[in-house]
């Protein structure tokens, strides 16, 4: 059957994850995990702007099992580490033993825990790339963090921040929606930033990806 999404092109194109991700995928889900891994496009967007900056320091604010984790070090520079924040322990720990199967444990280092707390104990250290995708509600404080810890040329990347459109009026007591909402306006306004939006789920969502600059 011919592809009618740009996703599903997309995948006849570049083909399919490997054999280690779809074993993670498929453990996850035997485990009860939500398949809120990111997609197949914006997984290979990860990897396109990580070789692009040359980042060898990155941050990943929201592991689940570590999907776009080993996307993120596969890309990577000769000796780069990833620091990844995940707030639920059964989640940290499947993501560790997947980061084990994909070969690249050596590179990821995982702190369990609410991540604001762990992001104030990151104080003093300086990162190259930042991904956000956790709680939507907490993404202005994540922003406030990331451009604490990162330097003129760095990169941040935040995903759903479309949301099929919940952004534009979200519902009062919608703290995701809300939560988004600010963020875009401020990636959209902030001095330091220059942003732009990616369209990502054909269309139904989307990435912002911003350069810090000087």
């Amino acid at each position: 059957m011919q592809e009618t999404t740009l996703s599903g092109y997309v995948r006849t194109l570049y083909g399919v994850e490997d054999d280690v991700l779809q074993a993670m995928r498929a453990d996850a889900e035997e485990q009860g995990l939500p398949a809120i891994q990111v997609p197949f496009e914006l997984g290979r967007l990860l990897q396109v702007l990580v070789m692009q900056s040359r980042a060898r320091r990155i941050l990943e604010i929201g592991t689940l099992f570590g999907y776009s984790t080993v996307l993120l070090a596969r890309a990577l520079q000769p000796g780069g580490r990833i620091t990844t924040l995940e707030v639920t322990p059964k989640h940290a720990d499947l993501a560790g033993a997947n980061f084990q199967r994909a070969g690249v444990d050596d590179r990821v280092e995982v702190v369990v825990g609410p991540a604001v707390d762990s992001l104030r104990r990151l104080e003093g250290h300086e990162f190259d790339f930042v991904f956000i995708d956790a709680d939507k509600a907490s993404y202005p404080v994540y922003l406030e963090h990331a451009l604490r810890l990162t330097r003129a040329g760095a990169t941040i990347v935040a995903d759903n921040i479309w949301r099929d459109g919940g952004v534009l009026s979200p519902a009062v007591g919608n703290a995701d929606n809300e939560g988004l909402a600010q963020f875009n306006r401020t990636v959209a306004s902030h001095s330091r930033l220059l942003t732009a939006v990616i369209p990502t789920r054909d269309g139904r969502d989307g990435t912002s990806v911003s350069v810090v600059l000087p």
